[in-house]
């Protein structure tokens, strides 16, 4: 899904589309759209070179991968 919306945004870049935001974006990264949209992004170079996006970007990937270790910490704690 993640992938797709960074396809469409590259499609739209360059035309008189309208855009998907990058908020949408990063939201979808953080609830685990993340490799796609790291993989889209590499495929497409689309968001590769606006470095306040690639830290925020980070920042979500960070806090899902925080989460999912939290989660698996905590059902093994059990």
């Amino acid at each position: 899904m993640t992938a797709g919306l960074y396809a469409w945004d590259k499609s739209a870049a360059g035309k008189d589309r309208p855009r998907i935001s990058e908020r949408t974006l990063l939201l979808w990264s953080l609830v685990g759209g993340w490799p796609g949209a790291w993989l889209a992004s590499r495929a497409l170079r689309h968001k590769t070179y606006k470095l306040s996006y690639r830290i925020r970007f980070l920042g979500c990937v960070s806090l899902h991968v925080a989460a999912v270790a939290g989660v698996v910490w905590w059902w093994n704690r059990s």
